[in-house]
């Protein structure tokens, strides 16, 4: 999940039951970067690439809210979420130091774009995230869905440093011996890495990476096509403003749940942290 504003949700000053979650497990992946988990509220039904609103009280005693991509896929029995630490946010200074049987908020009411209902169908997927943004497709990657529809599905992450990547290796790494979904990731998923500011064996930022075809060759694929190429960004407005133009430039056209095409993007977040 990209950096975000947060949401001031002035018509729920006082937390009822239903909106309170205790948090399971947390883990630092980075001075910068962490991941927790939730229970999760039996009603809660969501697809795999959607967000929830989650957050904590504020200082004037009402919810201080933000959109968090659900990291988990629809299956699991708790939530995931992904998030960035940022020392002066109104609600991830806070949230970077909750501990196990600690509350947060969860306003259980998912959406988003990152669905694959709003997608045509095709042969191979395009996963396309920067930082946080990683989030909705942790949940994809785990999700049966993903490798029904799809012969290849490419996880294209770009972070500034390697260290920065690490949730996401330790996931797909994990993938190919869950025993859920194992059997159906089998090879069809191609994980491809970047870095922009610190030596790694893939550099680059995904725009070029795509545009220059260094991906492709890398990969040993095809260049995109419209007919069988389908893709989902997530990063900041700056980011998923360059992706679509690079999209178009292949001939794929953005969809949305009321009228799938061939790519989507989460305009849910802006990119200025809290």
């Amino acid at each position: 999940m990209t950096e975000q504003k947060p949401v001031s949700d002035t018509n729920a000053a006082k937390v009822t039951l239903p909106d309170a979650q205790t948090v399971s497990t947390v883990k630092h992946w980075t001075d910068r970067l962490f991941s927790f988990r939730v229970a999760r509220p039996a009603s809660l039904r969501f697809r795999s690439g959607e967000f929830v609103m989650i957050g904590l009280m504020g200082d004037n005693g009402k919810p201080l809210l933000r959109a968090y991509s659900i990291a988990s896929p629809a299956w699991d029995e708790e939530l995931e979420f992904y998030s960035i630490k940022v020392p002066e946010g109104p609600l991830t200074s806070k949230l970077q130091h909750i501990q196990p049987g600690d509350q947060i908020i969860l306003r259980p009411k998912p959406v988003g774009t990152l669905v694959h209902d709003a997608l045509l169908p095709g042969k191979r997927i395009w996963f396309l995230a920067t930082g946080t943004g990683l989030a909705p497709f942790a949940s994809l990657m785990r999700e049966p869905e993903t490798y029904e529809k799809y012969d290849e599905v490419i996880m294209m992450h770009t972070c500034r440093t390697v260290d920065e990547l690490e949730y996401g290796r330790v996931l797909v790494e994990s993938l190919k011996d869950d025993p859920l979904i194992g059997e159906l990731v089998g090879d069809k998923l191609k994980y491809y890495p970047t870095t922009t500011r610190e030596d790694f064996h893939h550099m680059g930022r995904i725009t070029d990476n795509l545009s220059s075809g260094k991906v492709f060759a890398d990969l040993g694929l095809a260049p995109m096509d419209p007919a069988t190429d389908r893709a989902m960004v997530c990063g900041s407005l700056a980011f998923n403003k360059d992706v679509m133009e690079v999209l178009e430039n292949f001939g794929l056209r953005e969809g949305a749940n009321s009228e799938p095409r061939e790519y989507v993007v989460e305009k849910a977040f802006v990119g200025d942290g809290i």
